[in-house]
């Protein structure tokens, strides 16, 4: 086992064995017990009472996190040229379509949302086994396929994220920055939490909120106590 730097122990010291904390106070320790120089990533992890391997328990959805991720998103939109000009009013990093398509067969895939539409997925879905792994693929579930381009733009930009849950039945997506205060923090993680409870799948039987963590990029992981998360 590789041995803890200073940092890591100051850091470990400020979280309590074994105890949950609430929500709210979670979000506040998180950027006390982060030592990393950059300015880190906060990520959830909610472990579900799912079996993901049966389709009537997957659970897949959208937030719209109030504050945003903190994250300069690169989009690209593969649309007809009729929709370019709205997808660049709106803030689009990459627009075309043939072009596009053929540098992504090449390998390229420096990007971290793809929005394209119904028309076109015909094209766009011989991409699946480069943008799947990569989960790249647009997706109606997500909101990118979509005739609206430009909206789906603007959603992405402002803190649109959607997360699915894994095969281990774990939800993990990021909520934020730890530059953010802790407040803003909360509000992004409670958005994300309140829309997991909702998308409980009826199939789904005994405890569904297994386990919560919060953690930034190089922090251990807090847990939560469920019962302090409102609406959950």
């Amino acid at each position: 086992m590789a041995r803890l730097t200073k940092n890591q122990k100051v850091a470990l010291s400020k979280i309590e064995v074994n105890k949950a904390y609430s929500l709210q106070d979670a979000s506040s320790l998180v950027k006390d017990i982060t030592i990393s120089k950059f300015d880190s990533s906060v990520d959830i992890d909610v472990r579900l009472g799912v079996d993901p391997r049966k389709a009537n328990q997957m659970v897949r959805g959208i937030a719209t996190l109030p504050h945003g991720t903190g994250k300069t998103v690169r989009v690209l939109v593969l649309c007809t040229p009729d929709k370019e000009q709205e997808a660049k009013d709106a803030g689009a990093d990459f627009v075309g379509l043939d072009d596009y398509i053929a540098k992504i067969e090449g390998g390229w895939t420096d990007v971290d949302i793809i929005i394209t539409m119904p028309s076109v997925m015909a094209k766009v879905g011989r991409l699946g086994r480069i943008l799947g792994p990569r989960n790249l693929m647009p997706n109606p579930k997500s909101g990118t396929v979509t005739t609206e381009v430009g909206k789906a733009v603007t959603e992405v930009k402002g803190g649109k994220i959607d997360f699915k849950v894994d095969k281990t039945g774990i939800i993990h997506t990021s909520i934020g920055k730890v530059s953010f205060p802790a407040e803003k923090i909360y509000e992004n993680a409670l958005e994300v939490l309140q829309i997991i409870s909702k998308l409980k799948p009826s199939a789904a039987k005994g405890t569904y909120f297994k386990s919560i963590h919060i953690s930034s990029t190089m922090s251990p992981g807090i847990e939560i106590e469920t019962k302090t998360v409102a609406g959950i």
